[in-house]
């Protein structure tokens, strides 16, 4: 999922680049060709890793546990005939057809769908069948007539039947393929007409955009992979050979015919907060003390409940909120549409450009315009990716605000994978600030004039750097000085060049850094007080948490920006401070806690080797997403 986008995103960049004259290219020193290679090389090898792992260790553990994947090759008679009446069931779903190829006709193949190509002895014709995944689900449960659980790829079951599919042909061979087009939608002109709706009327570009890649079945012949190509109109550099099946992403819905509760993780039921678990007001509890919330040890029904609360409240006047993300169909997006029904003021800023949630975006923001609210769309160049939400109340007749900031989306479904941070809060200057950041938003200010929230791509940047600043001279004068912080990736050249210049000084640095960093941590002279590490496990860490010592007057932050470039510069992001002591204790502890993880954490170091964290001999086993779960379910259940 993550390479299709890599290559539908980031590859067909540099494609784009190829449009720029040659003379221009060599002026500005690029080379996107020699980078696809390299790319392409890189990805071969990861390729093959992968298929060595799927064939070599997990097909056996399967088996070691009872469950048979089963190729169509290995069919019983019985299998057979299941296949052939789940095929006639699906029919209807499934197309298959033959190109001929002597008369010239075109192939066109979807964006991202898998398909099976069929070669034909002694003729050039192809014959090309889609794979239905969306209707029929990839894997096939084939209900033998013994007791052992066998279940088939979608792909193989088609493939039992080719021969009843092209009665008249011969077949050679059957391989799958999958062709991903461009998916940056070219929007020219942007500033003119309403850019939602440009976005809108382009997403069908994604459908018939540049090839990007064609990935295939490397078992294919040499002279097949040729006349495709030929046919797709695709060059050499387009074509990634890769195993007989694709999108192992679908593996997310394999089925456990055993129901082994070894195979699955543990139960961990949402943990219940200590005040908003049993507090028939919310306002009065955030009025009265900052709340926290941490995903997905937690549940995200204390933030509908919130929104529900102030729907239903009569003093409520009016409410904010900025969606990156929106989710399909939810408790949110209904209860929004009875804050309208209710009459009070909506005010909803979609961003519309959130890659490949365009359309749905779009769709919701026009609900909620069709009931009343005030929608606003995107701006050009700039994307909204804060995720907060303020709702303002009468009360002894003076409106009071209370906001929500966090880590992530306003998404019930991601906010029960992913780990983010959250926080309600009433804080005056806080509220006050996150009210200039809606009247940006709403067009009413240029500027958001703020001293406390860190709001990109206004002031992030340089008080990111002011606080890096001050550990260096503070540990120039012999003071306290340590950065801390968790994030997603870590690439903005400025920042890293600071944290260099903080290690050199002689502050510890200690990150945690989920995906990609391009500073070279351990380097001796350069970088030798900085170590990383990064946590893959359960949950997605998403989150992102920056502490700094100040001499022992600690500031800790947590918002929804890494320290990327986009994140400072092109992205309205919101980091706010923890001001309540109870809450960045806690921040701090869970810090702390997955620092000392020693069964998922590897460390980024210069050898990029991803070394996992060794066990301390004698230490137990600390696996930090189970230690944080045990430490708020002790803290708030107590």
């Amino acid at each position: 999922m993550n390479l299709d986008e890599y290559f539908r995103v980031r590859v067909s960049q540099l494609r784009q680049m190829k449009r720029i004259k040659k003379s221009l290219r060599q002026q500005l020193a690029l080379r996107p060709s020699k980078k696809v290679k390299e790319i392409l090389r890189e990805v071969k090898i990861q390729q093959q890793e992968f298929g060595r792992i799927f064939y070599e260790e997990i097909i056996p553990e399967l088996e070691e546990n009872g469950i048979f994947l089963i190729n169509y090759n290995d069919f019983s008679l019985s299998e057979n005939n299941f296949a052939t009446s789940y095929y006639s069931k699906a029919s209807s779903h499934i197309h298959p057809k033959v190109i001929d190829v002597e008369k010239g006709e075109e192939l066109f193949l979807e964006n991202n769908v898998l398909y099976l190509l069929v070669t034909f002895k002694d003729e050039e014709n192809f014959g090309i069948i889609n794979l239905p995944v969306e209707h029929c689900g990839r894997f096939i449960n084939l209900r033998s007539a013994d007791e052992k659980n066998q279940l088939t790829f979608l792909d193989d079951l088609i493939k039992s039947q080719i021969p009843e599919i092209f009665p008249n042909k011969k077949v050679k061979g059957i391989f799958e393929i999958k062709l991903s087009r461009d998916a940056e939608l070219y929007i020219e002109d942007e500033l003119e007409g309403v850019l939602a709706e440009k976005i809108y009327d382009s997403l069908k570009q994604r459908s018939q955009g540049q090839p990007t890649r064609l990935l295939y079945d490397a078992r294919m012949p040499k002279e097949d992979q040729k006349r495709l190509r030929k046919l797709l109109g695709l060059g050499k550099i387009d074509m990634m050979p890769g195993g007989e099946y694709h999108n192992f992403s679908d593996f997310f819905s394999f089925e456990d015919p055993t129901n082994n509760p070894k195979l699955h993780y543990e139960d961990l039921p949402p943990i219940k907060h200590k005040v908003l678990e049993t507090a028939s007001d919310y306002f009065k509890v955030i009025s009265q003390k900052d709340q926290a919330l941490h995903f997905p040890y937690m549940s995200f029904d204390y933030v509908e409940r919130f929104l529900e609360q102030a729907a239903s409240d009569k003093d409520v006047k009016e409410i904010k909120i900025s969606i990156y993300r929106v989710a399909d169909e939810s408790e949110l997006t209904s209860t929004l549409l009875k804050v309208l029904k209710n009459g009070k003021k909506l005010t909803v800023f979609i961003e519309a450009k959130a890659r490949f949630d365009e359309k749905n975006n779009i769709d919701w923001g026009r609900k909620f315009e069709d009931a009343g609210a005030t929608v606003i769309y995107s701006y050009p160049k700039i994307k909204v990716h804060s995720k907060i939400l303020l709702i303002t109340r009468k009360e002894n007749e003076e409106l009071i605000d209370y906001a929500y900031i966090g880590t992530g989306n306003f998404n019930s479904k991601t906010s029960k994978i992913y780990c983010d941070h959250a926080i309600f809060t009433a804080h005056k200057k806080i509220t006050r600030e996150l009210s200039r950041v809606f009247n940006v938003l709403e067009g009413e200010l240029i500027i958001p004039r703020a001293k406390r929230l860190l709001v990109s791509p206004f002031s992030t940047r340089k008080n990111f750097s002011d606080m890096i600043n001050r550990e260096i001279e503070n540990i120039q004068l012999g003071k306290k000085a340590k950065i801390t912080a968790k994030m997603n990736s870590l690439e903005d050249q400025e920042i890293i060049e600071q944290l260099y210049k903080a290690s050199n000084a002689g502050v510890e640095i200690r990150l945690l850094v989920r995906g990609f960093t391009c500073l070279i941590p351990g380097i001796k002279g350069m970088s030798e007080n900085i170590y990383i590490t990064s946590i893959v496990d359960r949950y997605l860490e998403h989150g992102r948490i920056y502490l700094f010592e100040n001499d022992g007057n600690e500031e800790i932050y947590f918002g929804s920006a890494d320290w990327m470039t986009r994140n400072l510069d092109r992205r309205i992001e919101v980091i706010t401070p923890i001001y309540d002591e109870d809450i960045k204790q806690e921040f701090k502890e869970i810090l702390q806690i997955q620092f000392r993880d020693n069964v998922k954490a590897r460390i980024q170091d210069s050898s990029e080797s991803n070394q996992y964290v060794e066990k301390p001999p004698g230490e137990k086993e600390f696996r930090s997403q189970y230690e944080i779960y045990h430490y708020l379910k002790e803290k708030h259940e107590a």
